[in-house]
């Protein structure tokens, strides 16, 4: 069983030797055992770790990816233990996130022969994160889907994977070892100093909540991705964070398949439009209007939920967000503002793919009533549509304000409909 010798008290790695993966292959990143919270909204309860990965061939060494700045030293003693900086001839970068490019600078100092290869969609942003000059060029390469390079006996293949979960991402596959270097693709925030799946401690749920706050938003790539991944021969999978996935490997692509396409309205074979609406009310009057725009969206033929964010709790919504056809959401104006509950739904919904969703506001309110535009904003940040004017109404709905609210569910209801033929008019764009 491979372990690396125990962190001191401070939570760095104090082993420096490099991790054999296979013959030629080693692990040469740095553990990060006392992280707690990383990229301010991910909970890291085991830490992390920072992968890189030295690949040595006849024709010379490849590295892939380096480590966060404040572990260099150790990605430098591990890298030296296993080869010369005047071998190595290739650095590949799949992801150029800090955790990933701290130590590029001084790598590229020190092996000044090495070819730095990049996705054909990252110039930009290494060249916001290196600041290069006309004293202190930056010389790279950019690749795409099937471009090669040799290390001689051992070949590096590049495939184009972007948003996941940044639009440079790539992958890069040892074509003669079957070992896909996946970037944060199938990694996960668990630092075991086991690092291969076999040997470490439980992960599974720190691989799907990894996959939950930073893939999820972008499903539709991810599935873009295993088209290619999927009939490649793979042996081992190396991504940049967590441990190395050698013990059956397709179970973790399976998994991401599972995560990305699984919802509760495809298990149910629920094919009606769908709307959801969430509201709070402070004297029922919001409260009568959501149920009036029910009603209306009903009879317009949409399947309707109602939820009062006061008796629930936030998180479980998400799902059924996702899954659902268009959103609307009613809150009073309470001090110039909608309600906290809806501001807190609203947020969280940064994890899933929202571009194309209908969104409507309405509410009630006594003075200025600013809550329904200010949600409208929100929904159009999150890429949806508002397709429906909002609708607000002072204090106590009427007789004839209720059938307003009705011919607005009708209205929204429509627009799910219509949307599903061509576009839908957002009434932002008439101006």
């Amino acid at each position: 069983m491979t372990h690396l010798p125990p962190t001191s008290r401070n939570g760095m790695a104090e082993a420096t030797e490099a991790v054999e993966i296979r013959p030629g292959l080693h692990w040469i990143g740095a553990l990060d055992p006392g992280l707690r919270t990383f990229d301010i909204i991910l909970r890291t309860a085991n830490g992390t770790t920072y992968n890189a990965y030295l690949v040595r061939g006849s024709d010379g060494v490849a590295v892939i990816d380096t480590v966060k700045a404040e572990f260099a030293d150790d990605f430098f003693a591990r890298l030296e233990s296993v080869a010369r900086y005047d071998e190595i001839k290739v650095i590949v970068l799949n992801h150029l996130e800090p955790d990933h490019t701290g130590a590029l600078p001084e790598l590229m100092r020190r092996a000044p022969q090495a070819r730095l290869h990049i996705s054909v969609r990252a110039p930009a942003m290494l060249k916001a994160l290196l600041k290069p000059s006309e004293e202190h060029p930056l010389e790279y390469q950019t690749v795409d889907t099937g471009d090669e390079v040799s290390l001689g006996d051992r070949t590096l293949r590049f495939l184009h994977t972007p948003f996941l979960h940044w639009p440079d991402t790539q992958c890069t596959y040892l074509v003669e070892e079957a070992t896909l270097f996946s970037g944060d693709i199938f990694g996960c925030h668990h630092c075991d100093s086991r690092m291969f799946n076999e040997q470490c401690g439980d992960f599974r749920f720190s691989f799907d909540y990894y996959y939950a706050h930073i893939m999820r938003p972008f499903k539709t790539h991810v599935m873009d991705a295993l088209k290619l991944i999927e009939p490649l021969p793979l042996k081992i999978i190396a991504p940049t964070h967590g441990p190395i996935l050698r013990d059956r490997p397709r179970r973790y692509l399976t998994r991401y398949r599972e995560l990305s396409t699984s919802t509760f309205a495809e298990r149910i074979g629920n094919e009606d439009p769908t709307l959801v609406v969430f509201y709070m009310s402070s004297y029922g009057n919001t409260a009568r209007m959501a149920e009036a725009v029910r009603t209306g969206a009903e009879e317009a033929g949409a399947r309707v939920s109602l939820y009062d964010l006061e008796g629930g709790e936030i998180q479980p919504f998400v799902d059924l967000v996702e899954s659902a056809d268009a959103l609307a959401f009613g809150s009073p104006t309470i001090n110039g503002d909608a309600v906290k509950p809806i501001w807190d739904l609203l947020s969280s919904l940064a994890v899933i793919e929202l571009k194309g969703k209908l969104g409507a506001a309405f509410g009630s309110y006594g003075w200025t009533g600013e809550a329904v535009r200010m949600i409208e904003d929100r929904m159009r940040g999150l890429k949806m549509r508002v397709p429906v004017a909002g609708l607000r109404i002072k204090l106590i709905p009427t007789d004839e304000e209720l059938a307003e609210c009705r011919d607005f569910g009708r209205a929204l209801a429509g627009a799910i409909v219509s949307g599903e033929k061509g576009r839908v008019i957002d009434f932002a764009d008439l101006g």
